[in-house]
């Protein structure tokens, strides 16, 4: 049996009762520390909070403290921290809220039987306190993570939702938070708080580690805010609380930067609300929102689904469908032969059948129509019939047509080197309706090379349109370099720099994969078009962009310059990228290309590149393009 050490200072020491072989004798010790801790004024306290911290990290499962009390401790430190300043001032003990708070969180994440331990212990009153930011943000963030876990299980929802105040305080929160940080902690370094610092960087300092982690905690902070408001948004007796206009306009936005790949976002608590009909209504009609959703559901990621699947609910109900019809159905008719979209299978058909509903429930008078969207429709409907008729073709008379569609392409391509770019694009439209349905590699072809006809002709609504129609048809999907980096280029002449930034990363990312040597890797570098367009959208989508202009600068690395590089110059853009046209087409069409004729459900379908994939991606090395 181990021995307690004679030589610590401290009685009752937690690393030395720790040390006790005799299990209940442990235990006994262990039940004892954790009723007096909240009562010591002792020198020392923060060293045992620390490592039941990083004991909760590494084993959230272990019922062990659960049973001995260590909820009830933790409850009453922090409430010791919110009514005896003196003692939270003293020797580290600020530190002690954060940790019990944390601790509390890590070990309700994933059981609910510890969860409604945790209530009955009494912990949701002084986590309320911490939300309502009776200390820092720091504090905040670990509350509303740990009542965030609480909000998840069934058995202890009502506990949270029976304090109305939780409900308000995070969507404030979620609003708030990054100014919140920005202000408190980023745009002054001199006012730091010292345990702030070293909170974030775990002593391994610095101005910049410390920058760079407040963003980190600024959007976990939102994030987490956002996940307990999504538990909330699941009964719809919160909705009207929710639906806010000043609150839902800004969902949108609320992405979490590129460091919390697991978080839905913003976008997450959109799809919640689009799920329940009481929720439609007012998403419906805020005009700003739309137009987010059709953006984010032409992106390339990871939350493509959630906005298409919110689209879709706004367009099956009678109720919203004719307020959104004319934005949604261009976005839909352009994914509408999508495949696999991560877990969602068949998602085109999903589209398509979404779409023959609206058709049908004009014929009953339900909804209007435009003749414009009613024409966008029936051509998607048309497209599948003549799919359907090509599977009774002869195989040799598709080949016929797939020959037809490559000297028309041919005839577009030598437009385009002399100068017609509105030629070309009329002979792409013209190759795109010869070319079979099944033939979607040299549809890709086809649709992306119009698309940077349209980038040339200053179209960047069309250059979308075909970038993203090219990559959903693409295998795997969202995954064509070419469309990637010209829809990257219209995204940015329309100002949307986040969803820019993911396509130009995106496009990075497949280049150092591509065996294509207009675009594989070759002396290790990027290619300065990319690098250029990518700083440049990082600045515009900074996590603390709309902050820093609201408190008139920042101090140091405030708008991005410093960190994302300087401003360059934006003209080569279009012209730099390597294009299809001017290709012979042989790579993409012909008898040795058995692929297109084959089952595509069959093919082997990639994993697509998650947001970690993503946040990393513009440190890949790339060659420089050949002009």
């Amino acid at each position: 049996m181990d021995k307690v050490s004679s030589d610590c200072p401290y009685p009752g020491c937690f690393f030395c009762v720790m040390k006790e072989g005799n299990p209940s004798k442990r235990r006994a010790s262990v039940l004892k520390f954790f009723r007096e801790l909240p009562i010591q004024d002792d020198d020392g306290q923060v060293l045992p909070i620390s490592g039941l911290w990083n004991t909760a990290m590494a084993h959230p499962n272990d019922p062990e403290f659960i049973e001995l009390g260590i909820f009830e401790c933790m409850a009453a430190l922090i409430w010791k921290g919110l009514k005896n300043r003196r003692w939270l001032s003293h020797d580290q003990n600020i530190y002690i809220p954060y940790y019990a708070a944390h601790i509390i969180g890590s070990y309700t994440m994933n059981m609910e039987e510890f969860a409604e331990s945790a209530v009955h212990a009494g912990v949701i009153p002084p986590l309320v306190e911490l939300l309502r930011g009776r200390l820092t943000w720091v504090e905040q963030r670990v509350a509303v993570r740990a009542l965030g876990h609480l909000a998840t299980y069934a058995s202890t929802f009502p506990s949270i939702a029976s304090n109305g105040e939780i409900l308000e305080l995070s969507i404030q929160l979620a609003m708030s938070s990054l100014e919140i940080v920005y202000s408190h902690f980023y745009q002054y370094v001199d006012r730091r708080l010292s345990y702030h610092c070293d909170l974030l960087t775990r002593g391994m300092g610095g101005v910049e580690m410390e920058s760079r982690k407040a963003e980190e905690w600024a959007s976990q902070l939102q994030c987490w805010s956002l996940q307990l408001i999504n538990c909330f948004a699941f009964k719809h007796e919160f909705l009207p609380t929710i639906c806010k206009p000043e609150f839902l306009i800004k969902l949108p936005g609320m992405w979490g930067g590129l460091v919390n790949e697991n978080s839905p976002a913003g976008i997450g608590l959109l799809r919640t609300i689009c799920h329940q009909k009481l929720g439609r209504g007012p998403v419906a009609s805020c005009p700003g929102i739309i137009d987010a959703l059709c953006n984010i559901a032409r992106s390339s990621d990871d939350w493509q689904y959630m906005a298409i699947d919110c689209l879709l609910w706004l367009l099956q109900d009678p109720n919203t469908c004719h307020k959104v019809i004319d934005k949604v159905v261009p976005v839909l008719v352009d994914l509408a032969e999508i495949t696999t979209l991560g877990d969602h299978k068949k998602l085109g058909d999903s589209i398509v059948s979404v779409l023959q509903e609206c058709i049908q429930s004009q014929g009953s008078g339900r909804s209007s129509i435009s003749n414009r969207t009613k024409e966008q429709i029936e051509d998607v409907l048309n497209s599948k019939q003549r799919l359907k008729w090509e599977k009774n073709m002869p195989k040799e008379d598709l080949h016929i047509k797939q020959a037809a569609a490559l000297v028309v392409k041919l005839e577009g391509n030598s437009l385009f080197s002399s100068g017609n770019i509105s030629g070309a694009a009329s002979k792409y439209s013209e190759a795109l309706a010869l070319c079979p349905m099944r033939s979607r590699k040299e549809r890709v072809v086809l649709y992306s090379n119009r698309a940077q006809c349209h980038l040339l002709l200053q179209q960047p609504l069309a250059a979308i349109s075909d970038a993203t129609r090219a990559l959903c048809l693409h295998k795997p999907v969202n995954r064509h370099a070419k469309s990637l980096w010209r829809r990257a280029q219209a995204n940015d002449m329309l100002g949307l720099a986040k969803e820019s930034l993911l396509d130009a990363i995106l496009f990075i990312n497949e280049c150092s994969q591509s065996n294509d040597p207009d675009l594989s890797l070759r002396q290790n570098k990027v290619p300065d078009y990319a690098e250029r367009l990518v700083k440049k959208q990082m600045r515009a989508a900074w996590l603390f962009r709309e902050a820093a202009v609201k408190h008139g600068g920042v101090h140091s690395q405030g708008d991005g310059g410093d960190m994302y590089g300087p401003e360059t110059d934006d003209s080569e853009w279009e012209t730099a990228s390597e294009s299809d046209i001017g290709n012979d087409g042989r790579d993409d069409m012909g008898d040795d290309d058995d692929g297109d004729w084959n089952n595509d459900d069959d093919r082997k379908d990639y994993d697509k590149p998650s947001m970690k994939d993503i946040k990393h991606g513009y440190n890949v090395q790339l060659a420089e393009e050949e002009p």
